[in-house]
C-alpha cells in the first residue's frame, strides 16, 4: 500500500528531482509534487511524496532533518477536506 506524505519548510528554491532523490534512499517513490502558490506561481515551501514503500521509514529518518540549511517537517499526510467554494 503506497503511503502519502506531507514535506513542509522545505527550501523555496526546492526541485522535485532533489526531494525524489532525498526519499529514494528510503525506499520507491511514486510520485513527488510540490505545491505552488496559485495566485503568484511562487513555491509555498511544501510538497508532498507518494511512496510505494518504505514510507514509514522515511518519515522517521527525514522528520527533523535539515534540508537545503532548513528543517524539514514530515509526517503521514492527512486527506483532503472538502472546502467551500471561494464565491
Amino acid at each position: 500500500m503506497a503511503t502519502r506524505i506531507y514535506v513542509g519548510n522545505l527550501p523555496f528554491d526546492t526541485t522535485e528531482e532533489a526531494v525524489r532523490a532525498l526519499f529514494q534512499a528510503h525506499g520507491e517513490v511514486s510520485e513527488v509534487s510540490l505545491i505552488n502558490d496559485r495566485e503568484t506561481g511562487r513555491p509555498r515551501g511544501f510538497g508532498f511524496v507518494e511512496m510505494a514503500s518504505g514510507g514509514q521509514e522515511a518519515i522517521s529518518a527525514l522528520d527533523r532533518q535539515q534540508f537545503g540549511g532548513r528543517t524539514l517537517r514530515v509526517n503521514e499526510a492527512r486527506p483532503r477536506e472538502e472546502r467551500r467554494p471561494r464565491w
